[in-house]
């Protein structure tokens, strides 16, 4: 946890400080000079390098004014004809900053400007020619030194800025395609629970209508009509308590690109996604270049309508991705089976021939099956194997038993 100082890390605050006192410390190597014409001393001296170095605090949140500052307390310096001292330095450390700190690199390059003449009046006293040139190009190398160094540091740390926020900006696309997927899926959802419970509700009506008919003719008929009605309709209710669970947080829902999702009730495509289907959709899988291996064992005849469909999916989207980064060749495992719960597992070896590259989906079909398999309270375990390739292994609790005739109605 980082901590701050007046809005400032307290590792900043201290490192400023440690170079005021830096400046601090050579006030005290000016003072402690013998006092000449050239080095003076006395409280102006020391009032000087002072202020210089209570300025420096400030250099990161103020760089441009603190320059100012600097540039203006040794402009004074010159003017009292001191010529360069030890706490100078602080002139240095201010052009840094303002290079490194200042939101337009303009300042920057004032600052230089400026420092470029101080460097011209503080080697003019030096007095004689020979003297005073040398003087020039000594000052003016080191000023240019620290003025390229605290451009390079300046434009690095633009740099990793970008790419920090470079790096923000797609986190937070990918949040909101995220987001978008679940929303799309949860729509898709809903609409096939919804037509879950509309079947179950026409089932409900034509058993209701010929109990009434049935009632005075052949009453055992009829009161078993009126039983799978009972059943269905807790059936239905126990899917509509799921509908508007999935239907909590309503959303505006992204526009289906699954043909299954837009398909109407009567469609045959919507029809057959049932458990007792998936033979059918592995051989389509097989037709498109995996070779897979489907085996079921102790599966219930009948299941749900709800949590059939959801087997059904699951499968889909398991092999759709085994499809697309094992590629064609794959040997793909699907296996149904019960542990106390229902266990759909779903394994490849991801060592197919170049993965195929189907119509983009987003990447979010781990998102979809996990929203599925929630609806039903059910788990999902996805990851690489130990082997190679990737497994998916989803478990499902079991219904108490229907009653067939439900599900044959």
């Amino acid at each position: 946890m980082s901590r701050t100082l007046f809005g400032r890390p307290l590792r900043g605050v201290a490192f400023d400080v440690a170079v005021s006192a830096l400046v601090v410390l050579s006030i005290l190597v000016t003072t402690a000079q013998p006092a000449t014409s050239a080095v003076p001393g006395g409280w102006a001296v020391a009032l000087v390098g002072l202020a210089m170095a209570v300025a420096l605090l400030f250099r990161r949140g103020h760089p441009s004014l603190v320059a100012t500052v600097v540039a203006g307390l040794a402009l004074i310096q010159v003017l009292a004809g001191w010529g360069p001292l030890p706490y100078d330095l602080a002139v240095l450390i201010a052009l840094y900053s303002v290079v490194k700190y200042a939101d337009r690199l303009r300042d920057g390059v004032l600052a230089g400007a400026v420092a470029a003449v101080g460097v011209l009046l503080a080697a003019s006293q030096a007095g004689a020619n020979v003297v005073w040139w040398a003087t020039a190009i000594y000052f003016g190398l080191v000023t240019g030194g620290v003025w390229l160094a605290a451009l390079n540091v300046r434009t690095r740390r633009l740099y990793v800025l970008s790419l920090e926020e470079r790096a923000a900006t797609l986190e937070r696309e990918r949040e909101a395609e995220a987001r978008a997927a679940v929303v799309g899926e949860r729509a898709r959802i809903a609409r096939e629970l919804h037509d879950v419970v509309a079947h179950s509700m026409a089932v409900m009506i034509v058993q209701a209508d010929g109990a009434r008919l049935l009632f005075d003719r052949d009453p055992e008929t009829a009161r078993h009509a009126v039983k799978v009605v009972a059943d269905t309709g807790r059936q239905a209710l126990e899917e509509m308590r799921r509908l508007v669970d999935v239907l909590r947080e309503p959303q505006p829902p992204e526009p289906a690109t699954d043909p299954d999702a837009t398909a109407p009730t009567g469609d045959p495509e919507r029809r057959r996604a049932t458990v007792a289907e998936l033979p059918a959709l592995v051989g389509r899988f097989r037709d498109a270049g995996l070779r897979v291996r489907y085996r079921a064992e102790d599966v219930p005849a009948t299941l749900p309508p709800g949590l059939d469909l959801t087997v059904y999916r699951v499968v889909q989207e398991a092999l759709t991705n085994a499809l697309k980064h094992a590629g064609v060749g794959a040997d793909v495992t699907v296996g149904l089976g019960v542990e106390d719960d229902l266990v759909v597992r779903v394994t490849d070896d991801g060592r197919g021939r170049t993965p195929v590259r189907p119509a983009p989906s987003g990447g979010h079909g781990l998102v979809g099956m996990r929203e599925r398999v929630g609806v039903y309270d059910g788990r999902l375990v996805a990851g690489p194997r130990r082997g190679g390739g990737w497994q998916v292994e989803v478990r499902l609790p079991l219904p108490s038993t229907p009653d067939p005739e439900v599900i044959a109605a």
